[in-house]
């Protein structure tokens, strides 16, 4: 069993309860109606797809329902941190 620790409820919890949405600190466009087409695309559509280190959304689906990070290594499904959002991640390679 893999086991997620949850920084809002406190505790580990089984990843079943848990959710994966993708790469972690991506800046919305200040003012979408300015940007191109492809700037666009590239905001919604592109997204980092590392062997290594990988910062990631999660959300504690199942649990309290709100949203944190995670710092993840993709090939090995080792999970190095896990913080709130807004905190900036403490590892980074």
């Amino acid at each position: 069993m893999f086991l997620i620790y949850c920084p809002h409820c406190g505790e580990h919890r089984e990843e079943e309860e848990f959710h994966n949405h993708g790469q972690a600190h991506i800046a919305r466009p200040l003012d979408p109606d300015s940007c191109t087409d492809e700037e666009w695309g590239n905001y919604m559509f592109f997204r980092k797809n590392p062997k290594g280190l990988h910062h990631e959304l999660w959300v504690h689906a199942a649990g309290c329902r709100k949203f944190f990070n995670v710092t993840r290594h993709t090939a090995t499904y080792e999970i190095k941190e896990v913080y709130k959002i807004g905190e900036q991640p403490k590892v980074v390679e």
